[in-house]
């Protein structure tokens, strides 16, 4: 069925409990995974929690995104290290996540997308009209697999 899975991740936890979920379908089925950091391009302002709190040069920010880059996808990478299935990991920097996430897929010959979302109801969801898996949903032409905790 599905022979090569794209899995993106932000680093937070649902992302992080997505790509094991995606890892053990990708086991299940004899499937290869690839690991998908889309990184915002650097710039010279620095955030936490979306909040501005200093700013860095485009080298210390280059570094950021890497230090980043290899932590979340090294979470990727040793839950398929320890389920047996192979993988591969790729770093890509856009302004436009869910863009850059169907863009991969394509470029890298993925037959799934698997990623995460928070499956709030109500409204609570109309926030969420505006997320990275809506956007990913609405403009891919591969299947999307969403995972969702409630």
């Amino acid at each position: 069925m599905f022979k090569h899975i794209l899995l993106p991740t932000d680093g937070s936890k649902l992302s992080n409990d997505a790509a094991e979920a995606g890892v053990r379908l990708a086991k299940a089925l004899g499937a290869r995974v690839t690991g998908l950091f889309a990184a915002p391009p650097a710039t010279p302002i620095v955030y936490k929690a979306m909040l501005p709190v200093g700013y860095a040069s485009p080298e210390e920010h280059e570094r950021m995104i890497e230090k980043a880059a290899r932590s979340y996808l090294g979470a990727i990478e040793k839950a398929a290290k320890a389920a047996g299935v192979p993988c591969e990991t790729a770093t890509v920097t856009s302004d436009f996540p869910a863009d850059a996430i169907v863009a991969a897929a394509k470029k890298r010959r993925c037959d799934l997308v698997f990623m995460g979302s928070h499956g709030r109801r109500g409204l609570r969801k109309s926030s969420l009209l505006g997320s990275e898996t809506q956007k990913v949903l609405s403009n891919s032409s591969l299947p999307v697999l969403v995972y969702r905790k409630v």
